[in-house]
């Protein structure tokens, strides 16, 4: 019962520090694009709200009650239901009542249903403000309330129900993903692309031959505060996701800093190295943010050497992303959604074939029904590792296409009922 109760605190504890990081988002793009971006601020706020007031209604039950259709999507109408229960006196939201998946039958964690409400909500706000890094200045703000309804109930969801609710298709088939390489990142970099080429649509009608570009104006104290409180923010991320309060979340901290600290550095290094440039602030906070996107799907299987050693591979990795982009006329991405989140969460998650060992993968709940991680093939895996290999890769690209789809044809059928979802672009200040 003591046990129970610590879970709890500590995942509640998580799940604000990961609500914190939804608003990092919108300091970030202040200190990236300039002070006078006020709408940063607004858009982030919105998307915490809207985020909370669906997943309420029925985006909780779609992601992570038990799932129907053969593990496609959770069960809406599952206890507590929608509105988590109404106006019911339910013992499923009770304090003490345990959501299904964290029994003993399962994750056994104990975790109240609204302690992990909170928890899976605050990723599920974070990502989608992920993914509205592209849309500034360049989208309608009605769309991005319509296109934030559909996400919060369908677009996120569905990875979230096949890959991190035990009864989905792909956790069945042993894919696993830590803390969202795909689930969070790989995905918002789909849904990004989603919208990214429905404004392409747009611009190229309004007469455009290439994407207008955001500006930047770095704003050194906001950009400094905004990734101060994204690492913070990622201690609640990564090592809340153990989902527990035990000797594997000391661990989780480790891993996730360490590899922060060295993707920074190596950032720093390689920019140095491959065009002879002083260090630079915001060098810098892009190499923290990819080492700590590159180490979440992983951070509970591997050991802090290993940490270390991805974060120094995610360095040259962003550089060389930030280069391919570039070269992609159609896409506007000024705060880093494609070579960071992208990039960064799909290389994690092929790297747990690889850096995997079970000695740390006590973090991953020992669930009877679902397959076991093998050891990477760096440790001794051998044809298993391949064989994980094979279904983390699998799971990447129908992950990637589903989520792609959704998000195209959610925009698209926005512009149809609003005629078009991008903003005018002299008003917005993007062009003369």
């Amino acid at each position: 019962m003591l046990g129970e109760l610590v879970n709890n605190l500590w995942v509640i504890i998580a799940a604000l520090l990961v609500f914190t990081m939804t608003i990092a988002v919108g300091l970030l793009e202040v200190g990236e694009l300039g002070e006078a971006l006020y709408a940063s601020l607004m858009k982030t706020v919105l998307m915490t709200s809207v985020g909370l007031f669906v997943m309420a209604i029925v985006g909780f039950n779609t992601a992570f009650a038990p799932t129907i259709g053969g593990g496609v999507i959770g069960n809406p109408f599952y206890r507590p239901g929608l509105f988590l229960g109404s106006f019911a006196a339910s013992p499923a939201t009770a304090p003490g009542s345990v959501w299904w998946s964290m029994g003993p039958s399962w994750f056994n964690t104990g975790l109240d249903t609204g302690t992990y409400f909170l928890f899976e909500t605050a990723f599920a706000a974070v990502t989608l403000a992920l993914v509205g890094v592209v849309v500034l200045r360049k989208m309608k703000p009605m769309a991005l309330v319509g296109y934030s309804a559909v996400y919060f109930v369908l677009i996120w969801n569905l990875p979230a129900a096949w890959i991190w609710n035990p009864s989905g298709w792909l956790a069945k088939l042993g894919m696993v993903d830590f803390a969202g390489g795909l689930v969070v990142h790989g995905a918002a970099g789909a849904a990004g692309l989603g919208l990214l080429y429905q404004f392409w649509r747009e611009e190229r009608a309004k007469g455009y031959k290439e994407s207008p570009q955001v500006p930047i104006h770095i704003s050194p104290g906001w950009l400094t505060l905004a990734i101060l409180l994204l690492w913070v923010g990622w201690f609640g991320f990564n090592p809340g996701s153990v989902l527990a309060f035990n000797d594997q979340t000391t661990v989780v901290v480790l891993t996730t800093f360490l590899a922060a600290a060295s993707a920074m550095i190596s950032v720093l290094l390689f920019r140095h190295l491959f065009h002879s440039q002083a260090p630079s602030l915001l060098d810098a906070v892009n190499g923290v943010l990819m080492g700590l996107i590159v180490i979440t799907p992983i951070a509970g299987f591997v050991s802090p050497a290993s940490a270390m050693l991805l974060g120094f591979l995610g360095g040259p990795l962003f550089l060389a992303g930030e280069q391919y982009f570039a070269k992609w006329k159609w896409v506007s991405d000024p705060v880093g959604l494609l070579p960071g989140h992208l990039l960064g969460g799909l290389f994690g998650v092929a790297m747990i074939a690889f850096f995997a060992q079970p000695e740390y993968s006590g973090a991953l709940p020992g669930v009877a029904s679902l397959p076991t991680l093998p050891a990477g093939l760096l440790f001794g895996g051998g044809g298993a590792a391949v064989r994980q290999l094979g279904i983390e890769m699998f799971g990447v690209v129908v992950v990637m296409v589903v989520v792609f789809v959704l998000s195209f044809l959610t925009a698209w059928v926005l512009a149809g009922t609003m005629g078009g979802i991008t903003t005018d672009y002299q008003k917005e200040g993007i062009v003369p």
